[in-house]
Formats: structure tokens, C-alpha cells, sequence
């Protein structure tokens, strides 16, 4: 029986192929529907994020930020990061290298599910924040179409040698568990439900539903209700003034 990767490893063989489908499509809506946050809350600010990958998000942020930076476990991830001129860290969300109290906004997408000690990454990341920034968390929602796609399909492969969605730690949460792990300086203030209607990235595939489906969740992801079904949940806080 095979080892399974450390997720150091895992996301060093995703790094190869991650980008193939992340330019158009679905893959882009899903973007979109985060930078919308990431540029609301972060133009003119000192920006950082968690689990950067390739530099895909960083970069659209630093192009309205005063500051970006990103950190992200995988070297693998942050070579393409750093070949874009990004200003990058290696390092792991439990222990950022970098000092307390130095952003205005901190945000983190499709990383915190895959992350055991959750309450010490967000307490982490709450640490880097200054008094009064908003903090963007995204998590995986078991009360979703995605989640049953996943459940009904399994997982997804990532690499050519057979290494799977399934070889890494992953964690769904509800809204109301999801709350349960903000630390007493933070406020939360809004959430975005993403991804609420589509039942597989393949639907975009064939271009009519692709926009029709493109609409759908842009004018779902902050409706009241409709937002709590998204795959994927932005829990938007805000440090506390005065908060150490």
C-alpha cells in the first residue's frame, strides 16, 4: 500500500497542470466571484494571501493594491508565483513568517478546507491583520450541488501519476461551524455563496449555459438564503479597533 503525498507534495505535482483551465469558463467565473471581494476591500491596501498558488488572484490583486504578498507550503506553487514578479513567501497559514498587525486585508480561497489545526490558521491569519481590516476566508460546503457532485463522481485526479483530490486532507463545513472558528476579535460582517446553481464545471462546455449559468450565480452569490447553498462559502470579517 502506497504512502499517501504530505500535502507539501501533493500540491507540488498539482502545481504542473493547475493552471490548464483556470483562464476561461467556469474556472474564471469562480475567480471573479472572489477578486469582486478581494478588489472591494483591498484596492489601496496592504494586501496578503494565504495559499497563493501560482499567483493567479495575487496578481489581479496587486494590480489595485498598495502591497500584495502571498505565501503558499508549495515550492512548486510559488515558482510560477515569483516568475510573474510577485512578492512571495514560502511558508505554512499555522506560521507566517511575516510581522503582526501589517495588512488591511487578508484572504484565503480554496485553502482553508485542507488545513487540520483550522482554528490556529485563522487565529494566524487574524494576527497578521490590523485593526479595522476585513478578512476574506473561504470554505467547502457540505450543503451544496458540489458537494454532492463530489460525493456522487469522487475525486478528482490531479496528476499523471494517478495522485487524486483524494490524497489530501479536506474538511466541509457548514456557515454556522465555519463562524464557530473566528476568534473573539473578529467580527463577521457578510457572506458570499459561490458556485449555487451549477452542477459541473462541464456545463460550460456548451456556451449558452455556460452564460446562463455565469448569470445565475452572479446575481445569487450575496442573495439572502440562496447565498448559504454555495460549494464554496466567503466568510467576510472584520478586525475589532482597538483589537490587539
Amino acid at each position: 500500500m502506497s504512502t499517501p503525498p504530505s500535502t507539501q507534495t501533493y500540491y507540488d505535482r498539482f502545481a504542473a497542470g493547475y493552471e490548464a483551465e483556470r483562464h476561461h469558463g467556469y474556472h474564471r467565473l469562480i475567480d471573479e466571484l472572489e477578486l469582486d471581494l478581494v478588489r472591494r476591500y483591498g484596492a489601496g491596501k496592504d494586501v496578503f494571501e494565504a495559499g497563493c498558488g501560482t499567483g493567479l488572484l495575487l496578481r489581479e490583486a496587486a494590480a489595485v493594491a498598495r502591497t500584495a504578498v502571498g505565501l503558499d507550503l508549495s515550492r512548486g506553487m510559488l515558482g510560477p508565483a515569483a516568475a510573474r514578479g510577485l512578492r512571495v513567501v514560502q511558508g505554512s497559514l499555522t506560521d507566517v513568517p511575516l510581522p503582526s498587525a501589517s495588512f488591511d486585508l487578508v484572504y484565503s480561497m480554496k485553502v482553508l478546507a485542507h488545513v487540520p489545526p483550522i482554528g490556529r490558521a485563522i487565529a494566524e491569519l487574524a494576527r497578521l491583520l490590523r485593526p479595522g481590516g476585513h478578512l476574506l476566508l473561504e470554505f467547502y460546503n457540505p450543503l451544496s450541488l458540489r458537494y454532492l457532485a463530489k460525493r456522487i463522481g469522487g475525486p478528482g485526479r490531479i496528476a499523471d501519476d494517478g495522485t487524486t483530490e483524494g490524497d489530501v486532507y479536506t474538511r466541509f463545513d457548514t456557515l454556522a461551524r465555519a463562524r464557530s472558528y473566528l476568534p473573539p476579535d473578529l467580527e463577521m460582517v457578510a457572506v458570499r455563496g459561490v458556485r449555487i446553481f451549477t452542477p459541473t464545471s462541464r456545463v460550460f462546455a456548451f456556451p449558452p449555459l455556460g452564460r446562463l449559468f455565469s448569470w445565475a450565480e452572479r446575481a445569487a452569490c450575496d442573495a439572502p438564503l440562496l447565498r448559504n447553498f454555495g460549494g464554496f462559502l466567503i466568510l467576510i470579517a472584520r478586525k475589532r479597533d482597538g483589537a490587539g
